[in-house]
C-alpha cells in the first residue's frame, strides 16, 4: 500500500540502510545520517513538542540553517501531529531590523504556536519573537522538555494519526511582487508532487539516482524538490550549506563529481555564478558525466546563462542534455512543467512587439530569445487566458492558469486571498506566457510589467539586454516603470549591479553603456540607469530580485550608492555574516555510511 503522509514516507525510508543524508561542512567533509537516524531524532523531538502542549494541526515555525537539526525539528513536528512552517534564517547582520520585521510578520501569518531554532539563530531572533509572541516561545531542540517514559527513543511512541488531507507544511511564497503568503500544502498534494518528480527520472539497470543540493531547506525547491523525492525513492541526498555554495560555488560541482550524483536543481543565478566565479584549478579531477538532470527553475531562465554554463563545463564531462529548464510555483507544491531531460534545452526567438499580453507570438530571427520550460507534468493542465478569463489559442500570450494534483489547499487562514486565485479547481498563477509547438514559454509576471508609452513589456527583456556587458553582473538587474508626481508619462528605471572585478569606473559611463545596450537590443529608451554595488538589490529568501521593493527603497533613499570596489560581493558577505553567528554541527558521532 502506498504511503499517504510524509511521516509514512520517513518510516518506510528508515527501513533502507543504504538511504539517507550526507551533510557537507565548510571543509567539504561529510557526515552520514541514515533515514533511520533522522527518524530516531525526530521521535525524540516529537515527544518534547507534545510535552509543550502543541496540539494537532497547530503550527511550529522552524528557523534553521542546513543541517541535521532541521530534520529533527521538521519531522519531529510532523510526528507530533503539528504542522511545520520552515522560515529563512538571517544571512546579513547589517539588516537585522528588516529581518526581524519580516520574520515577525511571517510568524503572525502562520499563527505559529512554537518556534524552533538552532542556538546561533535563536540568539538573533529576540526582537521577532517579542513582536510575534508565539504562545510556546522559542526553543532549541536541546531545550525541549523530555517526553514521558513510554515515549523513550527505543520505543514506538503513540504518534497522532495524520490523514492525506491534513496539512504537511506551510510554505511561504517567494514574495517577489507582494509580501510572502502562507501556502497551505496537504500531505496529498506534497506526495503527488513528489511522485511526479521521481517519475521523471526513474531508476534503471546500473543507475540508482542520487541527488546533491545546496538549496535552502526552507525553500520548496530544496525541501519538496530534493528532500521528499529522496525519501520516497528512497535514496541518498547530499546537502551543501547555501552560504558555502555562494562563497565557493566550485563546491557544488566537486560534490556532484565526488559522489557521482545524477540529479541536482538550482535557480538560474546559480549557473551564472558558477561561470563567473569558478576557476579551472578548482575543478582538478572533477567529472560531471554522471549529472543527468540539472534542473533550472524558480526564476527566469536565461538562454545566455544556459549556453555559457554548458560551454564552460563541457570539458569536465557536462552534457548539454543535462540542462533542464522547468516552471513551477509554491502554490502548486513546486513543478508544473518540465523540459524533456533526454534532449538539449530549446531556445527560440520571437517578435518583441507581439509578446505583450494578448499578442500573438511570431517567430523572428532578430527578436527576443526565450527558453522553453517544457510541457505540463502528467495530471497537470495549463491554460493561457486573457484578462476576462477566456482561454486563448496556442501562440497567444496571456495569463497562466494551472490545474493539477498538487495544488495548495489555499493561503492559510486567508479565504479572501485564496478566492482571488483559486477558482473551480484552477489556480491563477499571475505569470504570463504562451504555448508554441506544445511547449510553454514564459514572458514575465503580470505585476512586474514595465509600461512604455502605454504598452506592456516584460522586465526580463530589459534586464537580459545588459547581461552581456562585462561590467555588469549576470542576472543582477531590475527594470521597473514609475510615474513620478506631476509627470505626464511612466519613466523606465533600470537598476544594475556592477561586476565585482570591475575597477571603480564612473557610474555614468556604465549607465550610458547600459542604456545603449537596451536601446540596441529592445528599442526601448531607459530614462535612468542606477548603478549599484554587488549584492545591493533586495531579494526574496530564495534569491529572486524584488522589483517593487527595489523601487520603494530607491524612492525612500535606502539603496546604497556605489562605493569603491573594496565592497564585499554577495557571496563574501553571506559567508562572512554566517561565520559570525553559525555554530558547529552537533557533536553526535557520525554513523557509518553504507557502501554504494
Amino acid at each position: 500500500m502506498s504511503a499517504t503522509t510524509v511521516s509514512e514516507l520517513l518510516a518506510r525510508a528508515a527501513a533502507d540502510p543504504r538511504a539517507g543524508l550526507r551533510l557537507i561542512d565548510r571543509r567539504e567533509r561529510a557526515t552520514w545520517r541514515s533515514w533511520a537516524d533522522v527518524r530516531e531524532g525526530a521521535r525524540r523531538a516529537a515527544a518534547g513538542i507534545r510535552s509543550l502542549g502543541v496540539g494537532h494541526g497547530e503550527r511550529v515555525a522552524l528557523v534553521y540553517p542546513t543541517g541535521e537539526e532541521f530534520f529533527g525539528a521538521f519531522f519531529g513536528t510532523l510526528l507530533a501531529g503539528a504542522v511545520p512552517v520552515p522560515l529563512y534564517p538571517p544571512v546579513r547582520l547589517g539588516r537585522l531590523d528588516e529581518y526581524h520585521r519580516r520574520t515577525a510578520g511571517l510568524l503572525r501569518a502562520a499563527g505559529a504556536r512554537l518556534v524552533l531554532a538552532d542556538r546561533g539563530v535563536r540568539r538573533l531572533l529576540g526582537e521577532a519573537i517579542a513582536a510575534a509572541r508565539p504562545p510556546a516561545g522559542c526553543r532549541t531542540l536541546a531545550e525541549l522538555p523530555a517526553g514521558s517514559p513510554d515515549e523513550a527513543p527505543g520505543d514506538a511512541p503513540a504518534e497522532p494519526t495524520a490523514s492525506a488531507d491534513d496539512l504537511a507544511l506551510v510554505q511561504f511564497s517567494s514574495g517577489t511582487t507582494v509580501e510572502p503568503k502562507p501556502v497551505a500544502l496537504s500531505h496529498r498534494a506534497v506526495l503527488a508532487q513528489t511522485r511526479l518528480l521521481n517519475g521523471f527520472w526513474p531508476d534503471r539497470p546500473g543507475v540508482r539516482h542520487t541527488g546533491v543540493s545546496w538549496l535552502p531547506l526552507y525553500h520548496d525547491m530544496g525541501l519538496i524538490g530534493c528532500v521528499f523525492p529522496a525519501l520516497e525513492r528512497p535514496s541518498v541526498l547530499t546537502l551543501i550549506p547555501p552560504e558555502l555554495f555562494v562563497a565557493r560555488p566550485a563546491v557544488w560541482l566537486r560534490t556532484l563529481s565526488r559522489y557521482r550524483a545524477t540529479v541536482s536543481p538550482a535557480p538560474n543565478f546559480a549557473y551564472g555564478l558558477c561561470v563567473e566565479k569558478i576557476e579551472d584549478e578548482e575543478l582538478e579531477g572533477v567529472d560531471l558525466s554522471s549529472w543527468e538532470v540539472a534542473l533550472n527553475g524558480a526564476e527566469a531562465v536565461s538562454p545566455a546563462v544556459l549556453r555559457a554554463f554548458t560551454e564552460r563545463f563541457a570539458r569536465w564531462g557536462l552534457r548539454r542534455e543535462a540542462l533542464t529548464p522547468v516552471y513551477g510555483l509554491s502554490e502548486a507544491a513546486l513543478a508544473v512543467t518540465f523540459s524533456d531531460p533526454d534532449r538539449p534545452f530549446v531556445c527560440r526567438r520571437f517578435e518583441r512587439g507581439a509578446l505583450g499580453e494578448g499578442g500573438t507570438a511570431r517567430a523572428d530571427p532578430g527578436g527576443v530569445e526565450l527558453v522553453s520550460v517544457g510541457r505540463p507534468l502528467p495530471g497537470f493542465e495549463v491554460e493561457v487566458r486573457d484578462g476576462e478569463g477566456r482561454a486563448l489559442e496556442s501562440g497567444r500570450s496571456g495569463r497562466l492558469w494551472v490545474r493539477g494534483p498538487s495544488l495548495m489547499e489555499g493561503y492559510l487562514d486567508r479565504p479572501q486571498a485564496t478566492a482571488e486565485v483559486l477558482r473551480d479547481g484552477w489556480l491563477d498563477t499571475g505569470d504570463l506566457g504562451f504555448f508554441h509547438r506544445g511547449e510553454l514559454f514564459l514572458t514575465g509576471r503580470a505585476r512586474d510589467l514595465v509600461i512604455v508609452r502605454g504598452r506592456n513589456h516584460a522586465p526580463e527583456e530589459l534586464e537580459g539586454a545588459v547581461d552581456a556587458l562585462p561590467a555588469t553582473r549576470s542576472g543582477c538587474a531590475a527594470a521597473v516603470s514609475h510615474l513620478p508626481e506631476g509627470a505626464d508619462r511612466e519613466q523606465v528605471l533600470l537598476f544594475v549591479e556592477r561586476h565585482r572585478r570591475v575597477a571603480a569606473a564612473p557610474a555614468e559611463e556604465l549607465a550610458a553603456a547600459c542604456r545603449a545596450e537596451v536601446r540596441g537590443r529592445t528599442g526601448i529608451e531607459v530614462d535612468r540607469v542606477i548603478v549599484l554595488d554587488p549584492g545591493t538589490l533586495p531579494r526574496t529568501s530564495s534569491g529572486k530580485i524584488r522589483r517593487p521593493e527595489t523601487l520603494r527603497r530607491w524612492l525612500a533613499g535606502e539603496l546604497d550608492a556605489p562605493r569603491p570596489v573594496t565592497a564585499l560581493g554577495l557571496g563574501r558577505a553571506l559567508a562572512r555574516s554566517w561565520r559570525s553567528f553559525a555554530r558547529a554541527p552537533a557533536k553526535a558521532t557520525p554513523s557509518s555510511e553504507p557502501e554504494s
